[in-house]
């Protein structure tokens, strides 16, 4: 069995960390620069940074606050939101990002990920997919899953990782914050799409949670979640060894020292 990951997501807004239920009624949690070093110290394997307002107010990704998380933490950071042209992925880049993620940028431009990889290599392009069932289909919605983009996610993912995508995250709006489990049927679906790694994220609400996730689904690379480690629920420590007592495989340590 591949090894397993464990990652924090840090929705950031407004310079500080928020989280929410089904994209809605967002609270204020923390900093996201003390969160980060928390996550670093304590088993995490990455860490993921949304800025979650930047698409939907059209403005760039909030880089000062980006620069001290990536200088806090010694683990692979992904970092989202507002990333519309290649200068973009080239910005977050230099702040300290080590993956870039995209999403309505991409529905806007699906050449964006094409040039992008070609530019970095596909490890580098993590295509984000906010998806929610819509009169029985999987449909991606944009802008912070805000707007219904009328498109067939299944299809919509494919595509992206064929241009160049070396990554997806699928985000359920479904079971965002609801704390009842990954949405696993839709899992399903991208894992037999796709040969890429895929994250499953939105719905983790206690260690056995991610235990039925990598259980269920073995193609499933990583485990993202946002406010069960927020707010203490879920000790990562734990939950590693938890999944480990299930014979399921992670990661120990660090990854590496960033300069």
């Amino acid at each position: 069995m591949i090894t397993k990951r464990i990652i924090p997501c840090l929705d950031v807004k407004d310079g500080r960390v928020v989280k929410g239920v089904n994209f809605k009624g967002l609270a204020d949690v923390s900093s996201p620069v003390e969160l980060g070093r928390y996550y670093s110290e304590n088993g995490a394997d990455e860490l993921v940074f949304y800025d979650i307002t930047a698409s939907a107010e059209g403005r760039a990704l909030f880089t000062d606050i980006l620069r001290q998380v990536a200088a806090t933490i010694f683990i692979p950071l992904t970092v989202g939101g507002g990333i519309n042209t290649v200068e973009d992925f080239d910005r977050v880049l230099k702040c300290g990002a080590d993956k870039v993620s995209v999403n309505s940028g991409a529905i806007r431009d699906p050449e964006l990920i094409r040039r992008a990889a070609q530019r970095y290599g596909n490890q580098c392009v993590v295509l984000s997919a906010d998806i929610k069932r819509v009169d029985g289909q999987f449909r991606l919605f944009a802008k912070g899953g805000r707007e219904d983009t009328g498109i067939e996610a299944i299809g919509w993912i494919r595509r992206c990782v064929a241009l160049g995508a070396g990554e997806v995250v699928v985000n359920s709006i479904d079971t965002d914050g609801v704390k009842g489990g990954f949405d696993l049927e839709m899992l399903s679906a991208v894992c037999d799409a796709v040969n890429v790694p895929v994250i499953a994220s939105g719905g983790a609400g206690c260690k056995e949670d991610f235990v039925r996730l990598f259980q269920a689904l073995p193609k499933v690379d990583a485990g993202l979640a946002a406010s069960v480690f927020h707010f203490g629920e879920i000790e990562i420590p734990e939950l590693k060894r938890e999944l480990r007592e299930h014979q399921i495989t992670v990661r120990g340590s660090s990854w590496r020292s960033k300069n």
